[in-house]
């Protein structure tokens, strides 16, 4: 593969209904979840993310073979065989939809994937940059929520690349996005950390009442679709 991002989407009716395909890992980790929603939803995400390593490795080994494991700050890593990958990954879900984008393991790269709803003002105020909430609030009424839950969205992105998560303070990163643009098309926006000088560069869709973001330390052409 290229050093480009590659991206998978996968929903819970594809999700098969035995374990085969986890590795032994990660059934002893299934296992030891007591509710359903849990184990719906990590089931889910490894199901798109598992078959998305399949599809970015040239040979294609066996599902049972790969295995995500958490780092010591919660970020996922690639396991192949119990040793480690060399590939970069990231995971997000949200109803019933999951995706999951791998690139080169130089790649520090992040995604999100958020369902469009409308939020309130409090939100706003509590989030995002007086830039951010200036960007929302002048949108079109009828897309003002898709234009709030991508700039939510892309820092989500932009903090799973930190490795911070909402650990962070989401004021402290900064979003600029090419907006609006055609439902099923990626467009670009950047991810500034306020704290330093880094600049992350992502890219952005909307389809099926989700938008969709993802970002790398590196500039990159519109990301491909894995087929699987």
């Amino acid at each position: 593969m290229s050093e480009s991002l590659w991206w998978l989407t996968q929903t819970a009716a594809d999700v098969p209904e035995d374990d085969y395909w986890l590795s032994a890992g990660e059934r002893d980790k299934l296992g030891g979840m007591r509710f359903p929603k849990r184990r719906r939803d990590w089931r889910l995400g490894r199901w798109t993310s598992t078959p998305a390593l399949r599809a970015y490795l040239e040979k294609g080994p066996a599902l049972s073979s790969l295995e995500i494991r958490a780092a010591t700050d919660g970020a996922p890593e690639v396991y192949r065989d119990g040793r480690p990958g060399n590939i970069s990954i990231s995971i997000s879900h949200s109803g019933d939809r999951g995706l999951c984008v791998v690139g080169p393991p130089e790649f520090a790269i992040g995604c999100d994937l958020e369902l469009v709803e409308p939020r309130e003002n409090q939100f706003f105020e509590d989030y995002f940059t007086a830039e951010e909430t200036s960007f929302a609030r002048e949108a079109l009424a009828a897309e003002r929520p898709l234009a709030a839950l991508l700039i939510w969205s892309a820092k989500e992105t932009t903090l799973k690349i930190l490795r911070e998560g909402l650990r962070r303070d989401t004021r402290t990163v900064s979003i600029r996005a090419d907006f609006p643009a055609p439902e099923g098309s990626w467009s670009s926006w950047t991810g500034r950390c306020l704290d330093s000088t880094r600049v992350f560069h992502g890219w952005w869709r909307s389809g099926d009442g989700y938008v969709y973001t993802l970002a790398s330390d590196r500039r990159t052409g519109a990301p491909a679709l894995l087929r699987i």
